[in-house]
């Protein structure tokens, strides 16, 4: 084994792990801000279907997306355990509407492997990999891929 295969086999991913309905997601840590407890979110005529609206998040307005209707999914009541997911896509900062935020997570590259074609009926696109644990799988996004040019237009005009 050469030296530079065994020390991608080492490196450590640290993602921030959330749930949305049965699926566990990760996402790298250094793209989240930071993580908030939802607040109200104040509604945008004619937003696209899956942004839920926008906060006031100290003195900047954020276009809060929903990630259940962003994939497809019914959307769900917010509880205790909703999180706002605040990353930064291509200089603008975005908050990620989701179930519940479960752990940050160390674990090593060579434990991932590359999407299927299609992840529990959702596009690979924006799927980076697939995180193999000991008792379940993990879907890494790709946060970048998971707005297009377009979506990311409509948001800067929010």
């Amino acid at each position: 084994m050469s030296e530079v295969q065994r020390k991608q086999d080492d490196e450590l991913l640290q993602l921030v792990t959330f749930s949305i309905g049965d699926e566990e997601f990760g996402v790298d840590i250094l793209k989240v801000q930071e993580i908030i407890r939802t607040m109200e979110i104040t509604k945008v005529p004619r937003a696209p279907e899956f942004v839920e609206g926008v906060i006031n998040l100290r003195g900047k307005v954020i276009p809060i997306i929903d990630l259940r209707r962003r994939f497809g999914l019914t959307s769900k009541t917010h509880d205790k355990h909703t999180r706002i997911i605040v990353i930064e896509i291509n200089n603008m900062i975005v908050g990620f509407v989701v179930d519940s935020v479960s752990e940050v997570l160390r674990i090593p590259a060579s434990t991932v492997e590359p999407p299927p074609p299609v992840v529990a009926g959702m596009e690979s696109e924006y799927i980076s990999g697939v995180g193999k644990l000991q008792d379940r799988l993990l879907i890494l996004l790709d946060l970048d891929r998971l707005l297009s040019n377009e979506d990311l237009n409509v948001l800067g005009q929010i």
